[in-house]
């Protein structure tokens, strides 16, 4: 059997896991945190044409996507494959897939099938562009609706180009509010008993990550554009040049201006009509940056770091990935959790962003190899030693 689950937020739901790549697998990785029972479903071998598109097995991307799940190995092309994972709909809770919006429909596992099968049933759908529409058969991937959802249009350096974010800002969003949704729909079947079809894709939660971007554009028809390292509207909000690297300032209101004034020694800045008012340091943005540039680069970054702390400037250090995870803060928010791993050995995965005070979410177990729990969770269905034979022999399993 599993390993008793000592996260219990989520303890008693079980999922099913179909996805691939990483909005789908993000979107799972939060439920089995918490204590749910998640399958992960991986194709047999061979039957899938895009295997091996997520990495090596043991590879860090799967092992931080792929934790605390149980993995079966299924040929859903294959009639009696097909049949087990129906059977497995039965008792499930949710069914989370990211195939492209057919593929589904060819498998016989859209959601009126299983909501024939299982009206409690919950089926999240991750796509590219939508289920629907004139785009909803294209392949979609993170970059793409990085470009389509207007975040590259709005990232770099003005007149640089479109540049992409340096992480998957549109796979997690996207499978991020695919959970979300998930946890609306289990919230609202207590009342009503029924399932529901739940959907999210790569463009729309790009265009709503964007948040104030997208608003600006469709409140007041303003088309933004790229602002390099500063803030659209804030000044001086953005990377100074310290004597040793570089800081992030962040200025956002008059008090904070004050202070930073203060710390630099130029109070009189406070009262000059042109920085007065964030209106018109945004408007002086070019002067300011000129007449605070050469003071920042007078000291080290630490240096600044404990003096603006000290008088309440929002700042920060610019880091790389190892000053990150050395960051005492980092350390003390536990976003690396140890991970033991049967061929790895002890490794270190991303922790969960969002903390429970009494059901948090915990690191049990690691990615498991493909079908490693193929026989334990037939066993569960009911199916005995010569049905699980027979199976494996017809490459149903």
């Amino acid at each position: 059997m599993h390993p008793e689950r000592t996260a219990t937020a989520l303890s008693g739901l079980r999922v099913l896991d179909l996805t691939r790549v990483r909005a789908g697998p993000a979107c799972c990785r939060m439920f089995a945190d918490f204590g749910a029972d998640v399958i992960k479903i991986d194709a047999t071998a061979g039957a899938d044409p895009n295997e091996g598109m997520s990495g090596p097995r043991d590879g860090y991307d799967m092992l931080n996507l792929h934790r605390n799940k149980r993995s079966i190995t299924l040929n859903l092309k294959n009639p009696d494959g097909l049949a087990v994972f129906l059977e497995m709909v039965r008792t499930a809770d949710v069914v989370v897939e990211n195939f492209r919006p057919d593929v589904k429909e060819r498998l016989g596992i859209g959601y009126a099938r299983l909501r024939e099968i299982n009206p409690r049933i919950i089926l999240a759908s991750i796509s590219g562009f939508g289920q629907d529409g004139p785009y909803a058969s294209l392949p979609g991937f993170d970059q793409i609706a990085q470009g389509m959802g207007g975040l590259m249009a709005v990232t770099g350096l003005p007149g640089q180009g479109p540049v992409r974010a340096g992480a998957a800002v549109a796979d997690i969003a996207a499978g991020l509010y695919a959970a979300i949704g998930v946890l609306i729909a289990l919230q609202e079947r207590n009342r009503s008993g029924e399932g529901q079809w739940i959907q999210s894709s790569l463009l729309a939660a790009q265009i709503a990550v964007l948040d104030f971007q997208a608003a600006l554009y469709l409140v007041d028809g303003v088309v933004p554009a790229q602002a390099g390292n500063d803030h659209p509207y804030s000044t001086p909000m953005g990377v100074f040049a310290t004597s040793d690297g570089f800081i992030n300032l962040g200025v956002g209101g008059d008090g904070h201006w004050k202070s930073l004034c203060g710390v630099l020694g130029r109070s009189d800045w406070v009262a000059k009509p042109e920085y007065a008012t964030g209106q018109a340091r945004f408007k002086n943005r070019p002067e300011i940056r000129a007449i605070l540039e050469p003071l920042f680069a007078e000291r080290t970054s630490a240096e600044w770091m404990r003096v603006l702390a000290e008088a309440g400037v929002p700042a920060g250090p610019i880091y790389r990935m190892d000053e990150v995870f050395a960051d005492p803060q980092v350390r003390h928010l536990g976003m690396a959790v140890p991970c033991r791993h049967p061929t790895r050995g002890d490794v270190a995965v991303v922790g969960q962003p969002v903390k429970l005070s009494r059901t948090p979410a915990e690191i049990r177990t690691a990615t498991p190899d493909a079908g490693e729990h193929t026989a334990e969770i037939l066993a569960e269905l009911g199916f005995g030693s010569a049905d699980i034979a027979r199976l494996r022999a017809s490459g149903a399993v």
